[in-house]
């Protein structure tokens, strides 16, 4: 009797193969862990539509710790991650935690909108260019992941597919050292107001 079936054996094989790349380039991925606050520079601030015209900009989420993706549909290794940023959003948002995803597809909304809806997208996609990449170093290679912290500054990136464990350890100690700021200046970290000493 076999453990392992063909197709569970093709599959482990393919996420390797993916996790070993990006879409759009030969480099390999790259997965940083997080910077030390001191040495973070500010994320661009950038003006995008969401699906529903209305404009979505960076700064409107300072005080939060923001995935911010770079994907497109067409991308493989992004759909790999799709799934786990769905599962970030539920289980960190009440944290102070959000996704914000960048479709980088040259059609838009036509395609990214059925694309989004099918795979149940829980979080806010807005649709992105060159020049928004361009802001960013220039994206080469997709998923281009950004974890920013609190004070609107970028604590890692992540070039290519990176693993969950990676993301969800990097979200985790973003929400940590901001929870551990809050309360050393008397911020009650379980309702965001002013502790009595």
């Amino acid at each position: 009797m076999y453990l392992f079936s063909v197709r569970q054996i093709l599959a482990a094989a393919l996420l390797i193969s993916l996790a070993a790349i990006g879409c759009g380039t030969s480099r390999p991925v790259r997965a940083a862990s997080i910077t030390e606050p001191a040495k973070r520079k500010t994320a661009a601030d950038f003006a995008l539509k969401d699906a529903d015209g209305k404009i979505v900009k960076l700064s409107d989420f300072k005080g939060k710790v923001v995935l911010l993706d770079f994907w497109a549909t067409w991308c493989g290794p992004c759909k790999f991650e799709i799934p786990w940023f769905k599962e970030f959003e539920r289980g960190y948002k009440d944290q102070g935690f959000l996704v914000l995803g960048i479709a980088m597809d040259e059609e838009g909304w036509p395609v990214v909108k059925p694309f989004a809806q099918e795979l149940g997208i829980n979080y806010r996609i807005v649709i992105g260019s060159d020049t928004t990449a361009d802001l960013y170093g220039g994206v080469s290679s997709l998923p281009t992941t950004f974890l920013i912290d609190r004070e609107g500054k970028v604590a890692s990136v992540h070039v290519g597919l990176a693993s969950k464990a990676d993301f969800e350890n990097g979200i985790k100690e973003l929400l940590a050292e901001s929870a551990g700021k809050r309360a050393a200046v008397g911020v009650d970290v379980r309702t965001g107001g002013s502790r009595s000493n």
